[in-house]
């Protein structure tokens, strides 16, 4: 029985990203090993990496060595690696020195253009494709141009890297949009004629048809990204196209939690144990702002990276700025704004502070000092 080619796909590595400045960087390091060891265990023949390898077009100099390293690394498994440049990625610089890794078997997407990297096994050629991101509406036009070159190569197992929002994927809040009014995603339809479509940009790992799939970022990069599932796809291609998908888990580095309640019971609950030493996102509900609620907060969430507050029962802001304060003295208008912040009213030593914090301002304006 002739073996099925094996494909990894991976995208969204975002190497240089840190999350409310937490480092990543261990984190990132960690998933970059266990990546090597799997396809070194699963005889992988070649690597997908679909666009958004960095953060940002100018990367850290420790995000450049490690990206280096890693392509190093499974070069040495024997695979093939195929990567794309994302909307994070500058195509100039991550395209850098193509022609001549292409020779290493590292072959570096970041242009369109409908060159593929040409595999073989024992069905036949594979046409692997890059469609790097492209603006908004482009995408699409470079898929159609894919699919003529495979025709006229008469290739009829083709695989596609591509970067983009497809119709039916899911969002969460830490890709940058990338569309207007929807005019920035592509018909899923589009990667009908494909064995197999590599996707990258959204964060969550999905699968919108068994052909097509997004493997979503190995680390989640915000806390809408809490309770997804990450990992990559380790896909078997035979002779009539998908044969099996299966989805490898990533290493969980450190958990993502969102809390909500009163400072008094988050702090002594046993019921929150169990978060401890995660990274959590904390919104308080007490009536009132607690005084140094993060520093209290840290003494049993160690690795708290954001804190906000929703005071239980508060009514809504209603009405513009300049209609709440017409009419009103500056002093009321200060009293209200410390009753905002804390959601209880200023006491009679704070306006008496404010009052004489007012009093000196105007002093030298009475005093015809102001300039």
């Amino acid at each position: 029985m002739f073996r099925a080619m094996r494909i990894l796909h991976t995208s969204d590595w975002h190497l240089g990203r840190s999350l409310h400045r937490a480092d990543l960087r261990a984190a990132q390091a960690a998933f970059l090993d266990h990546l090597v060891d799997v396809v070194r265990a699963e005889k992988v023949d070649v690597v997908l990496v679909a666009g958004d390898v960095y953060d940002r077009a100018v990367p850290p100099v420790d995000a450049v060595q490690m990206c280096e390293d890693a392509l190093l690394r499974l070069h040495d498994t024997g695979a093939r690696i195929v990567l794309i440049s994302g909307n994070h990625d500058s195509a100039r610089r991550l395209g850098f020195g193509s022609a001549l890794l292409d020779k290493a078997g590292v072959h570096l997407r970041t242009q369109a253009n409908s060159r593929p990297v040409l595999l073989e096994d024992a069905h036949g050629p594979v046409a692997v494709y890059g469609a790097p991101y492209a603006e908004p509406g482009v995408l699409a036009d470079e898929i159609l141009a894919i699919q003529a070159d495979a025709d006229a190569r008469g290739v009829r197992r083709r695989v596609v890297l591509a970067h983009g929002w497809v119709t039916g994927g899911a969002a969460s809040d830490s890709e940058r949009d990338i569309t207007v009014g929807g005019v920035g995603q592509v018909p899923a339809a589009t990667f009908a004629g494909f064995s197999y479509a590599a996707l990258g940009h959204l964060h969550g790992q999905q699968t919108l048809a068994p052909h097509l799939r997004y493997s979503g970022s190995p680390l989640p990069y915000s806390f809408s990204e809490a309770n997804h599932h990450k990992g990559s796809w380790l896909v078997e291609l035979d002779s009539a196209g998908v044969a099996r998908a299966e989805r490898v888990p990533a290493p969980q580095y450190r958990r993502l939690s969102v809390l909500r309640g009163r400072l008094a019971d988050l702090l002594g609950a046993p019921r929150y144990a169990e978060f401890e030493d995660d990274f959590v996102s904390v919104t308080l509900t007490d009536p009132s702002r607690p005084a140094g609620p993060m520093d209290a907060l840290r003494t049993r969430f160690p690795h708290i990276l954001v804190l906000a507050f929703e005071p239980e029962g508060a009514a809504p802001d209603a009405g513009c700025y300049r209609a709440r304060v017409a009419g009103r003295d500056d002093r009321a208008v200060a009293a209200e704004f410390v009753q905002h912040v804390r959601n209880a009213p200023a006491t009679d030593g704070e306006r008496r502070l404010l009052a004489d914090a007012f009093e000196a301002v105007r002093a030298p304006e009475m005093n015809g000092e102001a300039s």
